[in-house]
Parts: C-alpha cells; structure tokens; sequence
C-alpha cells in the first residue's frame, strides 16, 4: 500500500513541467538588469509595476540606471491573453547575412491561468478613453508579484563594428531592446492604478532632449513621414519587411536568431500592429513611427544609423507628431497620460512642447535613459 502511494506521489511530480518544479530565485527588476545574462533560464520571482502601451509590454524598475530600466513580459506560446504591445518592431538575421549564429533552445514554461492572471490581462487591456488620439494608451498600470523564467542576454539591438556594420543581435522585444525577458508563469498581490489622461503633462528636463533633433513642421523632420511611407515598400516588393496584424504578446513557437527569409541588408523587420486598437488615423500615426525605425536603421548616415536606442525612439515619436499635424488631429496623447502634439500650442512654442512630452514619456513611461554625449 505504501509503495503504491509514493508511486503515484512520485508520477504526479514528475508530471510536473520541470520550471515549475525548478527553484525560485527572489531578485528585483534592478539586479537582473545589472546582469541580465547571469539570471538567464532560472525561474525568478520579482516585484514591479506592469505596463502596456503603443510599443511596451514591460515590467518597469526604479532607479535601476539602465538604459532601459524594464524587463520585456511575455507570455507562454498559446497563452491567448489580450494585453500586450500595440505595436512592435522585430529584428532579425535574414539567412544571407555572413553572421554566423546558433539557435537558441529555452525550456519552456507553462502560465497558471487562475482569477489573478484573468483580472491582470484584462486590467492592461482596458482601453483608455481621451478627447484626441491616444495611441495604444491604456486605463491601468498593475503593480504584482510575478513568478516566470527569465530569459537574459549581455547586449541588445544591433551591434556594429567600428564602421557601423552590423555584425551582431540581441536582446528582447520591442527593437530587441530588452536584455531581459519574463515569460510568465504567475501574477499574484495586484494592485492597478488607474492612469488619469486629463492632464496631459509636457514638463520635461531640457538635458533629457537630445542635442541633434529639432521639430519644425516644413524642417527636415517633415521629410520622415515620406520617408518612413517608402520604408515598407511598395506592393509587391521584398524588402525584408514583414507586416503582420495581432497581439504580439507570446514568446514565438520556434524562436531563433536567423530567419529562413533573404533581405537586401541581410536584415529583417517584423512589424506586428494590433488592428483592433489601431485604426484609422491611429494606424497611419503607427505606420509613421514604425517606418521611422525601420528607414533611420537603414540609413546610410552613420550619425543617424548609429544612434542609441533613446535617439531613434525620439525621431519615430517626432515623426508621429508630424504625421498627427499633417492628418489635423487634435490632439496626440501617448500611454501614462504624455501629450506630444496639440493643435492648440502656438507655432512659437510646438517645438518646445513637442520634444519636452516626448522626453517626458520616454523617461518616465518607457524607462529610457538618454546617454550622456561621448
């Protein structure tokens, strides 16, 4: 009798997926971050705040003095949850490129859909309702206690040599520019704070907007409307962009570093947009911002190629203002209640305004850091 109990005991535990039977590593957001490789597939249990905007889907940290201070979410393949990004950028080797790289195989996890994981979902869900364009803004942001694998990497985005040739990817989600990644196991403790879209702050450092961008309406910047038009292609051709519609919130189903795809650059872009949020002038403002990343990665003017993270999200944001002025909305509001474009401000003042929200969100919303000029 009692060999017949510890078998069945036994074959139970073993019917266990292994992460679940894995040890849990308590950290914080700031420690993983300080060394995103040395958490890689262990099981980690941390604190933070949840977001989920227009290009985030993140658990934010604080003070983590990082140039991205979040950890990419993520939820296991099949998951079928309704939060996440509105939008997303992929970067990825086309097999013709001469990196050689190897596939990388992670153990897979599998995510406790109980009450708090439905009430989490459908929290950065909400959607966010405003007098103008809100883009990809949502109602709540849910600080929790979340359980999940973690998946880390030393560098993120592309790495270029010395003359600005990409000889290296990394990194997770949005522009590969998380080291780290929790794919999701459990949420627990939530707590949502509602995000008051009254406001509309602008206030911003002056120090936090980079010294090599300006917004004038018939300025150069005007010209990366047209120019992020042309960086999907035209019909038909095979430029090695790729647009998809849906929620990109799951961890692919064969994730690897190379694609079985061709590109003229040996790079590939996989654009996601999540139809159901995004329509109307809110997808053109989207397609804006998106070919802004893909055209300033393409160019062949190193100060533009070669800016960091913080400078190309600062151009795809400003050429989303452009497009918002070019379309006559009223108003261009992003995630966290950060207003960047307002038919109301005088001309005097747009560009002040403009740049000021747009640093405001990046630091505040996204947790990016604008580094310091070498």
């Amino acid at each position: 009798m009692k060999r017949t109990l510890f078998c069945v005991v036994l074959m139970s535990w073993l019917l266990i997926p292994s992460s679940s039977r894995a040890q849990i590593v308590d950290t914080t957001v700031c420690d993983i971050l300080a060394e995103p490789q040395s958490f890689d597939g262990k099981i980690v249990r941390i604190k933070g705040i949840a977001i989920a905007g227009f290009e985030e889907f993140a658990i934010k940290g604080t003070g983590c003095s990082q140039a991205v201070g979040a950890i990419w979410l993520a939820y296991p393949e099949g998951t079928r949850g309704k939060a996440g990004p509105a939008a997303t950028l992929g970067l990825q080797f086309g097999k013709n490129h001469p990196a050689v790289v190897s596939n990388v195989s992670r153990t897979p996890v599998a995510i406790d859909k109980n009450k708090e994981f439905k009430e989490f979902d459908k929290l950065l869900s909400t959607q966010a309702k405003s007098d103008g364009l809100c883009l990809g803004c949502v109602k709540f942001t849910v600080a929790a206690t979340f359980v999940g694998r973690l998946d880390g990497t030393k560098d993120s985005g592309l790495i270029r040599d010395e003359s600005g040739k990409v000889i290296g990817l990394s990194g997770f989600g949005n522009l590969n520019r998380y080291k780290a990644r929790l794919v999701l196991q459990s949420v627990a403790d939530l707590s949502p704070q509602e995000i008051d879209y009254a406001k509309g702050s602008v206030a911003a450092s002056p120090n936090s907007v980079p010294g090599n961008v300006s917004f004038i309406p018939n300025s150069p910047a005007a010209d990366q409307v047209k120019r992020a038009a042309a960086a999907f292609g035209a019909q038909g051709e095979d430029n090695g962009v790729g647009v998809g519609f849906g929620v990109a919130n799951e961890i692919l189903k064969q994730e690897t570093t190379k694609s079985n795809s061709n590109s003229p650059d040996g790079l590939l872009f996989n654009v996601t947009f999540d139809g159901e949020r995004l329509k109307g002038p809110a997808m053109e403002v989207a397609m804006s911002h998106m070919g802004t990343h893909i055209a300033d990665i393409r160019s062949t003017a190193s100060e533009v190629a070669n800016l960091p993270l913080y400078g190309l999200e600062f151009r795809a944001w400003q050429t989303a203002a452009v497009s918002a002025l070019a379309d006559k909305l009223k108003t261009l509001m992003l995630p966290g209640d950060y207003l960047i474009y307002s038919q109301s401000w005088p001309n005097a003042d747009l560009g002040k305004n403009v740049n000021s929200g747009i640093s405001s969100f990046l630091a505040n919303w996204a947790n990016m850091t604008n580094p310091p000029k070498p």
